[in-house]
């Protein structure tokens, strides 16, 4: 196996769509009006405290206005919800005209039918090339959906076959919080 020196833009984002991802929606609350965007590079972060990652280009319209608000929510999509994922994922007219939704405690758009949807507040935010880390405490959580979730894998969205957790020790893994070897 060769491994290159330099790694172009277009062989990075194929390497890297075959790692499967969740599809969410971001949003806050810019000067009463919803903002948010479709988002991908989400994740758990830390157990105690309660924190959550996710990564805005720094091109993105929707950004500036989240961190003015200092505080977000994050909505897990289901497989059903391709088409919010579309609108939020597209620039262009209100994306929350079509989307009903509810406030989540603190002001942020919660996305009604969502797998599971998760109130933060802006914790740190670094800068990482072309786009930000931004560090979130989870301040509220809803009651997770019996759904699948809607999943983005190498350029298209991709089905789960079941919507059960494999039971056993890999059930930990994302909670795992001992040590490196979790199984």
């Amino acid at each position: 196996m060769t491994v290159a020196t330099t790694v172009d833009s277009r062989t990075f984002r194929a390497a890297l769509g075959h790692f499967c991802t969740g599809v969410t929606v971001v949003a806050a609350m810019d000067g009463g009006e919803p903002v948010g965007f479709a988002c991908q590079s989400f994740a758990a972060l830390s157990l105690d405290p309660p924190l959550v990652l996710f990564c805005p280009g720094k091109q993105s319209r929707a950004w500036p206005a989240i961190e003015r608000a200092g505080h977000f929510c994050v909505n897990v999509l289901t497989h059903d919800q391709r088409d919010v994922s579309t609108v939020f994922g597209t620039k262009g007219a209100d994306k929350f005209a079509g989307v009903p939704w509810h406030p989540a405690p603190s002001g942020a758009p919660a996305l009604d039918g969502v797998l599971v949807w998760i109130d933060c507040a802006i914790e740190a935010v670094h800068d990482a090339g072309d786009h930000y880390v931004v560090v979130g405490r989870v301040t509220t959580l809803s009651e997770p959906r019996d759904e699948r979730p809607l999943l983005f894998y190498r350029g298209r969205y991709a089905a789960t076959e079941t919507s059960e957790a494999t039971p056993g020790i890999l059930e930990n893994l994302i909670t795992w919080s001992r040590h490196d070897d979790w199984m």
